[in-house]
């Protein structure tokens, strides 16, 4: 999941990959904005990513879609 926090007064964005499902990293930053608390969500790295909640201006949740890595066929028979 490819996941985008803007924050206020700050030119670029936080990007990170993390295994949460689209709901629960919605769901973070939506009660954390709220409530005025913390996002804290992990990465795929195992980086913990930590925003003020008051300081989020925009969030991107992207696509659960895996992206694959590798080379196709090269030579034909």
């Amino acid at each position: 999941m490819d996941v985008e926090i803007g924050i206020q007064n700050v030119a670029r964005p936080v990007t990170f990959a993390t295994d949460k499902s689209a709901d629960e990293v919605s769901g973070a930053i939506a009660e954390a904005v709220k409530n005025g608390a913390v996002v804290d969500l992990t990465d795929t790295k195992g980086r913990r990513i930590v925003v003020p909640g008051g300081a989020i201006g925009y969030a991107i949740v992207g696509s659960e879609t895996s992206h694959p890595v590798g080379f196709g066929n090269l030579a034909e028979s």
